[in-house]
């Protein structure tokens, strides 16, 4: 590679890990609640200069919704890298759900930075909202569920998710994979499959999400 070439690689990826120790640092205070801090305070956090902050956002707001966006987008591509070997969009739908209800406890600072911002999950275009939504749709499509509405099912399901993970964070005895699969069992009854069959599905065993890591900052 020519010298200019190599330095523009280096400075390249030196940029792209200003990027993401900004956006580590947002999240870490999105987690918290914490959303009044100054742009300095995020920098000494993310130890970089405040010229750098600039350089990547023009104010505190946009790095935030950045930093939102990263960890809708990592929890979508996980969802799609352990669910994509599925046929059946009525067990990806569950599926997605039940893993989701997990990482609740698995990462639970990210997770609370999508707590706290579960109005706007709804209708994001990133995470779980719009492959939610996607699967409900095929699902009814194929004649698997009965739903007038796939944007209203879309609304149950993230209320739903949401409530559940306040509940695991401030119930820490309650079993976290016990209360997601019931969860999504009462779902894929109330969208139209029978008893038996919802709990089948609820109940199948999972991806092994202990070797795969969500990777909540990426650019």
């Amino acid at each position: 590679m020519p010298e200019g070439g190599a330095a523009e690689s280096r400075l390249e990826r030196r940029k792209a890990r200003t990027r993401a120790s900004l956006i580590r640092a947002a999240q870490s205070f999105i987690a918290e609640g914490n959303l009044n801090v100054p742009v300095l305070e995020i920098t000494r956090t993310a130890d970089v200069g405040m010229g750098s902050f600039y350089n990547h956002f023009d104010s505190k707001e946009q790095l935030y919704r950045a930093a939102v966006d990263a960890a809708l987008e990592a929890h979508g591509q996980l969802l799609d890298h352990l669910t994509g070997d599925l046929d059946d969009s009525a067990e990806t739908f569950a599926q997605s759900f039940r893993l989701t209800g997990r990482l609740f406890r698995r990462e639970p600072d990210l997770s609370r930075v999508l707590l706290n911002n579960a109005p706007a999950l709804i209708t994001a275009d990133r995470g779980l909202a719009p492959r939610a939504l996607r699967d409900i749709e095929a699902a009814t499509a194929a004649g698997r569920f009965t739903v007038r509405d796939p944007e209203l099912a879309v609304v149950l399901t993230a209320g739903a998710l949401m409530g559940l993970g306040q509940l695991l964070h401030d119930r820490p005895d309650r079993d976290d994979a016990e209360a997601t699969d019931t969860l999504a069992e009462d779902l894929l009854r109330t969208f139209g499959l029978c008893s038996a069959e919802a709990r089948t599905i609820s109940h199948r065993r999972l991806p092994d999400i202990g070797t795969v890591s969500w990777g909540g900052t990426a650019a």
